[in-house]
């Protein structure tokens, strides 16, 4: 997923068509608007009075401590230290951060004394979001389930594809294209290219039995492919062609076939099972194109870590600090029941995910998990919020830095 992330379409649900509006509404933000010039995505906030209330999220802890040692492990990485400085946050200041936290949790604080130590010890840094105001827009992401083969065989015919031995990275791992037989580099082919030119056979990693479910997998940044012996592989994000996300959503709604505030995966879905011929024309209208690679356990983020519902976000990694301790006030689905219902919600996440369609500081892709429950929430999330960043005070940084 490593998108990963990769935008999420599940924001599918929503992600999918950012920046639309009926003539009805009122102009909708601009939450893909880049930073300005010199301009940081975090500022610190001065006033307590203005840190946000932590209390309820400190009685949910759930797989904070698994999603903060994944960020351990990242950080743990000589190849980490090479994205920071960002702004003033420090790759030793993330260390001694996470693992401050980690002490908090371990001595039994809860609830309100937990919140009252954080406050006491840790800067608050706020998003400065899509209107200089910490306006961010939150979408969700998640991981797929779809029948599938390690085979081609008559049913399962729709390739994904294992990263090319063509395709040339930077130290950054950011694509730089295509190494063609003189040695030179050219920018990588396009999705419509890629398909029809059948440039990538011989190097399949897995085979669906529905093109659009391929197209889901490719915007979802991972999925588990289970196999005729009920076998279950899980196929994680390696990398991209390195074209810019454009949405298909959009594009549909544009045309009038699902109106803005129908747009979800679940009606992508079903528009295109009862229309199968307006397939390619609309997903060709997205050049990015997605690479997997086989793996164990749960997805993968960006940092190549495993991934957590509701404890990784997807950010831009060009002006978020990696592997950081965020804190979310937004609304959120969860799963009751079989039912799915969305309400205020307040957490703690770790950024350990990026996307295609996550750009600007406008905007943050919260992972909600693996299957159709997950998906169903992930193409809930289309709501506003703020988000924040914690970080131990400089002063505090010396014992956990040992």
């Amino acid at each position: 997923m490593k998108r990963k992330t990769l935008f999420t379409l599940v924001l599918f649900a929503c992600l999918l068509f950012v920046g639309c509006k009926t003539a009805q509404e009122i102009e909708e933000p601009d939450y893909d608007k880049p930073l300005p010039p010199g301009a940081h995505a975090l500022r610190k906030i001065t006033d307590p009075s203005m840190f946000p209330d932590m209390t309820f999220a400190c009685y949910e802890l759930q797989d904070l401590e698994e999603g903060i040692f994944n960020s351990l492990s990242y950080m743990s990485k000589p190849s980490s230290k090479q994205f920071f400085p960002m702004a003033d946050i420090t790759h030793e200041r993330v260390v001694a951060s996470l693992r401050a936290l980690d002490e908090l949790l371990d001595s039994g604080l809860y609830g309100r004394e937990l919140n009252d130590a954080i406050r006491t010890r840790f800067d608050f840094y706020q998003s400065v979001g899509c209107d200089d105001r910490g306006t961010v827009l939150f979408t969700g992401y998640y991981t797929p389930i779809f029948d599938g083969s390690m085979e081609p065989t008559e049913k399962f015919k729709y390739p994904l594809y294992k990263q090319p031995a063509d395709l040339v990275k930077d130290d950054k791992g950011e694509i730089l294209g295509r190494k063609i037989a003189d040695g030179s580099v050219r920018p990588y082919p396009a999705r419509k290219e890629i398909d029809q030119s059948g440039m990538l056979k011989g190097q399949e990693i897995a085979w669906l039995g529905d093109p659009f479910e391929v197209y889901i997998a490719h915007v979802q940044g991972s999925a588990i492919i289970r196999t005729p012996d009920g076998e279950q592989v899980t196929l994680g994000y390696a990398a991209t062609n390195g074209h810019e996300y454009k949405s298909v959503g959009s594009q549909m709604i544009a045309d009038g076939l699902v109106p803005s505030g129908g747009l979800s995966l679940k009606a992508m879905i079903d528009y295109f099972k009862a229309n199968p011929q307006q397939v390619e024309k609309y997903i060709y209208q997205n050049p990015r194109y997605v690479f997997f690679q086989t793996d164990s356990g749960n997805p993968r983020g960006c940092l190549n870590e495993q991934v957590i519902p509701f404890r990784s976000i997807a950010t831009d990694k060009s002006i978020y600090p990696r592997a950081s301790i965020s804190f979310l006030k937004t609304k959120l689905p969860r799963s009751i029941g079989g039912v799915v219902r969305k309400a205020a919600y307040t957490g703690f996440a770790l950024d350990q995910d990026a996307g295609g369609a996550i750009r600007a500081p406008g905007r943050c892709d919260v992972y909600m998990g693996i299957g159709d429950e997950a998906g169903k929430m992930a193409g809930q999330v289309y709501e506003e919020g703020k988000l924040y960043y914690l970080f131990l005070k400089p002063g505090l940084m010396g014992p956990y830095l040992k």
